[in-house]
């Protein structure tokens, strides 16, 4: 293995560790939510309210902003620490006055963003009311978690990828505490205690910011120097933003589209759609993403060194690392989703027809996991590459076809073809997006469609057809809680144990031996 290939790995591992701690604490907090809250009306108007930020972040924060910044702040700190250390903190005062500009704007507009957002819930007051003061509360949550994102690409960008990447759960450990402690107080207020998760939100996400600052400091990039908010380097960093935010949409647009249609199906679906999409993100999050963050510091680092052809061995292998991982993923989820949903959200106001909802819109997401993680992988390169524009056109496309999908079919099949719409959708956008990174690296087909491509899919559609048939037979939803856990360990294990045995039939020891290296 090539020391930049091994390079890539090692950072990848240290983001996927951090993020998978991040995300189990995710998972704790929508279990908690869920037992609480269960998939309510009040459920429903804090889903719909934190979307709205939410997709702002998603868009903006932890969207387009990093792959805009981390080249920039690469160029910069190779020429110049110091200037790096002035450009960091001016787009701090920058981010600062933006993103609190747009968050007073979302607190003015909230009655009309919740009409917009929830246009059914206009018909009902007091679902209405709640949302539009959960939209107020919030509203500071993408001032925080902007700046949170400029500490992370910062710190990446010098190489530290714990840190920012554990910086989550710090988040999740504040929603935990909020759900557990705070409802009481709010109730005994005469207050709804729903709306202690909206404080939560805000003192997360604060916690979440801070806890990145020391480490800045450590490395010499305290707010120190000149700041100027307003010069060519953060201009040009703002516009890129600009045009990535409408790049990376694809995915949230369709979020949006999806808790549009749903609020107009049943009572329950925006809850449904939600849980099985944090349950979706949880692979992405800790795999998808981490390689695609870590891919992107290293490609930037080789491409600006003009050393091409290890940037692009640099893109293979965290191609190939993303199929060789989300593809296994898919299959053991999708064999086991009922199990999945049932042992993690099942408790408290969560019954069994919100689990064989909620798996059922899980099936139709994870139908796009590797294609979501391509997605991840393959935008931020247009941006080293200065094409940052070709991501939007591709972003149109997909958009305009998941829209057009989900208005035809929601009348005739339901809530649950909203999350078929977002696969098709990302699987449209990756497939595009690859065809333009062949044309503008001069790659060849078989850099993206390949024998070892072709053995991942054979295995994961066993590793499937394994994990669903031992789960219909074997997994028994009345028995022990501490039963079904330790078959649901056994049988994701027999599938985990199928997919890689084949790999070794067919050959693949050598590059696994290199991953688990």
């Amino acid at each position: 293995m090539s020391l930049a290939k091994y390079t890539v790995l090692l950072s990848s591992f240290k983001m996927a560790s951090a993020t998978f701690v991040s995300r189990i604490l995710g998972l704790v907090r929508e279990q908690v939510m869920a037992a609480i809250f269960g998939a309510s009306g009040f459920t429903d108007a804090y889903l719909v309210a934190f979307r709205i930020p939410n997709i702002l972040r998603d868009l903006f924060a932890e969207g387009s902003f990093s792959p805009a910044f981390v080249p920039i702040f690469i160029e910069e700190r190779i020429k110049d620490p110091a200037r790096a250390r002035s450009l960091l903190w001016s787009l701090f005062v920058l981010l600062f006055f933006l993103t609190g500009t747009l968050s007073l704007l979302i607190m003015y507009f909230a009655p009309e963003l919740t009409g917009l957002f929830a246009p059914t819930f206009v018909e009902m007051p007091e679902k209405y009311e709640l949302t539009v003061v959960l939209i107020r509360i919030m509203a500071p949550f993408l001032v925080l978690v902007s700046l949170a994102a400029l500490f992370m690409g910062a710190l990446n960008s010098l190489k530290i990828f714990f840190m920012p990447s554990i910086a989550p759960a710090f988040f999740n450990v504040i929603m935990i505490l909020a759900i557990l402690f705070f409802p009481p107080l709010f109730q005994a207020r005469g207050l709804p205690p729903i709306l202690s998760l909206g404080v939560g939100v805000i003192l997360g996400g604060f916690l979440q910011m801070i806890v990145q600052f020391p480490l800045l400091i450590r490395k010499g990039y305290g707010p120190k120097g000149p700041i100027q908010p307003i010069s060519k380097l953060t201009s040009r960093i703002i516009k890129r933003i600009g045009i990535g935010t409408v790049g990376m949409a694809a995915t949230q647009i369709n979020v949006l589209v999806t808790t549009i249609l749903a609020t107009g199906t049943v009572v329950g679906a925006v809850s449904w759609l939600s849980y099985a999409f944090r349950l979706f993100q949880f692979p992405v999050g800790v795999f998808g993403v981490s390689i695609a963050g870590s891919n992107l510091v290293h490609f930037s680092d080789n491409w600006t060194a003009g050393k091409k052809e290890e940037a692009i061995d640099l893109l293979q292998g965290s191609y190939i690392l993303c199929l060789l991982v989300l593809c296994p993923a898919m299959a053991l989820l999708l064999g086991l989703s009922s199990p999945t949903v049932h042992l993690i959200f099942e408790r408290g106001l969560f019954n069994f027809e919100d689990t064989q909802m909620t798996a059922m819109a899980l099936d139709f997401y994870l139908v796009g996991l590797p294609f979501y993680g391509l997605y991840k992988v393959f935008v931020p390169i247009f941006y080293t590459l200065n094409k940052p524009k070709t991501p939007v056109v591709i972003s149109v496309i997909s958009i305009l076809l998941n829209i057009l999908f989900c208005i035809l079919t929601v009348p005739h099949y339901g809530f649950k073809v909203l999350a078929l719409g977002t696969s098709l959708s990302m699987l449209v956008n990756s497939i595009l997006q690859a065809t333009f990174l062949k044309k503008e690296l001069g790659l060849s087909l078989s850099f993206f469609f390949n024998l070892t491509v072709l053995k991942i899919l054979f295995a994961s559609v066993v590793a499937f057809t394994c994990c669903y048939y031992l789960g219909d037979n074997f997994f028994i939803f009345s028995e022990n809680f501490f039963l079904k856990v330790i078959k649901f360990c056994l049988l994701g294990l027999a599938g985990a144990l199928t997919y890689l045995i084949l790999l070794l039939i067919l050959g693949e020891y050598p590059r696994i031996k290199k991953i688990l290296k």
